[in-house]
């Protein structure tokens, strides 16, 4: 699956960085929402400057036994779809803190 962006993880459990694809490059930020209430509501909220784009959920994989963090963007740039993505660890990396955004196609 193509990243379609890099973030970084701060002490405080946020993530910020880029998302970018032939069209789009944009500042963002995944929050962890202050605010969750009850399971169903998102672990995350994702910005990009003063915009909400989208939120995210933390997951674990049936086979890995892993943990990451399932994304659901929407915005006018990407069009009448959501897109959908998962943090996973970006390749070659060594950081620990260091992810990427990977484009998941419903399609």
């Amino acid at each position: 699956m193509p990243a379609i962006g890099y973030v970084t993880r701060d002490t405080s459990g946020a993530y910020k960085g880029q998302l970018k694809t032939l069209s789009i490059r944009a500042e963002i930020a995944i929050l962890p929402n202050a605010r969750k209430a009850h399971d169903t509501q998102p672990d995350y909220r994702v910005v990009s400057g003063d915009v909400e784009i989208g939120a995210g959920w933390n997951r674990r994989s049936e086979t890995s036994g892993r943990d990451y963090v399932s994304l659901s963007l929407a915005a006018p740039e990407f069009g009448p779809r959501r897109l959908y993505a998962n943090l996973g660890r970006a390749a070659g990396q060594d950081d620990d803190d260091s992810f990427a955004v990977i484009w998941n196609p419903a399609d």
